[in-house]
């Protein structure tokens, strides 16, 4: 009966946490060291640089789930190009954090960044 408890639990956190164990929400260092929070609003994936040089600037806005963990909403920002331009964005998780990708004039003009997940 232990042993069925057990299994019970930890295909329960496995549902719940997604893939690798993973939540979408958390703290997450990006390649030039900003620190970037992501969140969930309303079934809605959200992230922000919250420390470095654009601090308070919004990555992704609104996202929606489309498959096992991920991501993608055509409200993607990128902090280096002006504010007025959008992408459209997949947010993937990862075993360790999170790629994250924009792309622009179909998928013509695309850039991505791997976020690790900050512990």
């Amino acid at each position: 009966m232990r042993f069925i408890g057990t299994a019970i639990v930890a295909v329960s956190l496995f549902v719940a946490l997604g893939p690798a164990g993973a939540s979408e929400s958390g703290s997450y260092t990006r390649p030039n060291g900003d620190t970037a929070q992501v969140t969930m609003s309303g079934g809605k994936l959200f992230c922000k640089i919250v420390k470095g040089e654009k601090a308070g600037f919004e990555m992704c806005h609104g996202m929606s789930k489309t498959g096992d963990g991920v991501w993608q909403g055509d409200g993607m920002k990128h902090p280096s190009m002006p504010g007025l331009m959008t992408f459209n964005g997949t947010v993937t998780m990862t075993a360790d954090g999170l790629n994250i990708k924009g792309c622009a004039v179909g998928q013509s003009m695309c850039d991505a960044e791997h976020w690790v997940k900050a512990h």
